[in-house]
């Protein structure tokens, strides 16, 4: 089969030449437009589910969220198992795909399901897919630098200004900022009060809710000139909540300050993030999307922070905390410089065991085709180009570097015994 194919070639040479550059063409395309890594993507294909239920144990969360949710998910095609966990307050549930679903199609089929799903949950409780990542796609940490902000307004500017425009990078699937404080409103409600003006907890509750919001009207018309009427309720400050009515006593209007405390504080945390041992940061998490180019989504993240950078309040500045790209360039910068030296050292030795610079070349062209041909393969199963691939590569040269070499050989030694008997 090797003869004919050998034979077939020396006798076609145009259509041979033909398919080399085919080769060149097909791999260089390959090369830059096979995703860049620096890890392989073990994860599972799945998709997350996460659903929030505030104040209920486990065991509430479980009954009244979890298995609802889980008993109406069976069903979907091409799943290979479905995972759950309840914790306080919330639900994660894991629906794992086959591996040669499409991410895109799961995530679609699951959320049919869960339209339905949801009239068997608890009113207000609804569940939210979880970003279309993977676990390896968190590809760069950036933290807020600025002297003489507290870690509150280091946060509601990351959540609100930071956050938003990187979000519309592309490939970046979700921004996760960390670290800071998050500001909220805290009522503190003084039960003895509550008692002596004879107002419940739930008429706190519910005067709170009603008096943030705007109510609509109609139009008034006077002079020949229409007036738009609507009703401004939303919250602004702390007056506006400590000015909210939340009953009456002795026909004397009760304010929501006069039976309790309002004051501004923020979320309970769960834990801190450190930077070095130098105490407290703010930042965030670009999680990249599936199926992208970590090296791509890492440069548009990059340049669009550039832009940003220039919004941000005097002194305050990016720092980068973790970025995957250094990786994955020492990666590359393996591979090129193994396969330079394997080169040159192909080379040296045909050249010096054979005195023929000829078939030297013939090695070095077997070397780069394979290499070239390993990159079209490596596009077609959709196979990224990470640590462990481009080391097969590296190592796979030494492999090829052999057969070259004996082939070499063989027809140098082949055509020296026909020029021997010619004589």
């Amino acid at each position: 089969m090797i003869e004919k194919i050998i034979s077939w070639s020396i006798h076609n040479r145009f259509f041979a030449w033909l398919g080399i550059m085919l080769i060149v063409a097909g791999g260089v395309y390959s090369i830059r437009e096979t995703p860049v890594d620096a890890l392989p993507d073990l994860s599972e294909n799945q998709v997350i589910i996460f659903t929030e239920y505030m104040g209920r144990n486990p065991r509430i969360i479980e009954d009244q969220v979890t298995y609802p949710l889980v008993s109406n998910l069976q069903g979907i095609p091409r799943i290979k198992s479905i995972r759950a966990t309840s914790m306080f307050g919330m639900s994660f549930i894991f629906v794992v795909f086959k591996d040669n679903v499409d991410i895109y199609w799961a995530r679609t089929r699951v959320l049919e399901r869960l339209n339905y799903a949801q009239r068997f949950l608890p009113q207000g409780v609804t569940p939210s897919l979880g970003p279309d990542g993977t676990g390896l796609g968190h590809v760069f940490w950036y933290t807020l630098e600025g002297k003489g902000y507290n870690l509150g307004e280091l946060r509601a500017l990351q959540d609100w200004y930071v956050k938003f425009a990187l979000q519309n990078v592309e490939g970046v699937s979700e921004v996760a900022s960390f670290g800071g404080f998050q500001k909220r409103y805290q009522v503190t409600v003084d039960p003895h009060k509550l008692v002596y003006y004879g107002v419940s907890l739930m008429d706190v509750t519910r005067a709170v809710a009603a008096n943030n919001r705007d109510a609509g009207g109609s139009m008034y018309e006077m002079n020949a000139t229409g007036y738009l009427i609507r009703g401004a309720g939303y919250i602004t400050g702390l007056e506006d909540i400590r000015e909210i009515p939340v009953g009456t006593y002795k026909s004397i209007p009760i304010k929501l300050s006069d039976v309790s405390e309002v004051q501004m504080s923020s979320e309970v945390r769960l834990g801190i993030v450190e930077e070095n041992g130098e105490g407290e940061v703010v930042g965030g998490i670009v999680i990249m999307r599936f199926g992208e180019n970590a090296k791509d989504v890492i440069e548009r993240a990059k340049a669009r922070m550039a832009d940003v950078e220039k919004g941000l309040p005097p002194g305050v500045r990016f720092k980068t905390a973790y970025d995957r790209s250094d990786l994955i360039l020492g990666a590359i910068g393996t591979l090129k410089e193994a396969l330079w030296q394997e080169v040159l050292i192909v080379c040296f030795i045909v050249v010096l065991f054979l005195f023929s610079i000829r078939s030297g070349l013939i090695a070095v062209f077997c070397i780069l085709l394979s290499v070239l041909i390993g990159f079209m393969l490596m596009k077609l199963f959709g196979i990224t180009a990470n640590i462990l691939s481009l080391g097969g590569i590296a190592l796979a040269i030494g492999d090829v570097v052999d057969p070259s070499i004996v082939m070499a050989e063989n027809a140098y030694r082949q055509l020296t015994n026909r020029v021997l008997q010619h004589k």
